[in-house]
């Protein structure tokens, strides 16, 4: 789409200059391979009216690696980094599991994050939730999530929806997305944000946690995915963290999985936990996979 908004042959000449402007750095293996620094990548993005995530994409397309991703490359390569940047991941919740999720795949170099959460701050927040501070309590979540990106990744777009979502909203916040992301709180949010994406050909990663324990499992369009689990009658609001709360590594731990878990989908590698739910029990120390109906 920027080539052809700009013409090819502009597109040569913005190569041409990201070139001069690249790095060559020798790798232990002896091999030379350019880099392009951040203050570079600013540079061009202003020289050339372009956003950061397009003079990334056009660098990477030129052989030139954006220094940020340089840890990123041995495991997802030239084309997967600029597939990530033209991805676009819906968050729907950007608490406890939310935000580490969202600062993970800003750091990834995800192109796009649609971040969906109406609550704000408050004081148990601080135990575990990664964007919660002493300063910004009675902050709206999403909007403190649309911040710490713009501080983490200047290339990863962010549209916020700071409202609290039901199923008329989400089907039009979550349209145009390539994967969302579960970090809800109460399973009957969890239903409805499955029974939103499918209909609208999305893939879900599901995340839960309470107390030392979690879960994660990927959702596709056809898959039962959590009716397996709970069944499609009347279920509680809440589960076992009602009782054991959420300690601070719980959400880590499972944030961690649903981030790679997205990765795997939007670069088509590896083999998502479909059908499967992973359930972790750090306490006892116990990571098992449990099939699930299809």
């Amino acid at each position: 789409a920027l080539a052809s908004n700009y013409g090819e042959e502009v597109m040569m000449d913005l190569a041409e200059r990201i070139q001069q402007q690249a790095t060559p750095v020798v790798t232990p293996d002896g091999e030379t391979k350019c880099l392009l620094s951040l203050s570079a990548v600013r540079q061009l993005a202003c020289e050339w009216g372009l956003s950061t995530r397009q003079v990334e994409i056009q660098a990477l397309k030129a052989h030139v690696l954006p220094a940020r991703y340089e840890r990123n490359q041995g495991t997802i390569g030239w084309e997967g980094q600029i597939k990530l940047l033209e991805s676009v991941v819906a968050i729907v919740g950007c608490g406890g599991l939310g935000g580490w999720i969202i600062e993970g795949l800003a750091r990834m170099g995800v192109g796009h994050l649609i971040l969906i959460d109406g609550d704000t701050f408050e004081e148990k927040n601080l135990n575990r939730q990664a964007l919660c501070t002493e300063a910004n309590l009675g902050q709206c979540k999403a909007e403190a999530a649309r911040e710490r990106v713009a501080r983490v990744n200047s290339a990863t777009e962010v549209t916020v929806y700071p409202v609290m979502a039901d199923e008329k909203s989400l089907r039009e916040m979550l349209a145009g997305a390539d994967v969302a992301v579960d970090a809800l709180d109460t399973l009957p949010a969890r239903l409805v944000l499955q029974k939103v994406a499918q209909s609208l050909g999305i893939p879900v990663v599901h995340g839960a946690i309470g107390g030392y324990v979690g879960q994660v499992m990927t959702i596709f369009p056809e898959d039962k995915g959590l009716y397996a689990l709970y069944g499609q009658g009347d279920v509680p609001e809440r589960g076992v963290e009602a009782q054991l709360g959420n300690p601070t590594a719980t959400p880590m731990m499972v944030a961690a999985w649903q981030i790679q878990e997205v990765i795997k989908i939007l670069l088509g590698t590896g083999e998502p936990l479909r059908h499967r739910l992973l359930f972790m029990d750090a306490e006892a120390g116990v990571v098992e996979i449990l099939q699930v109906e299809g």
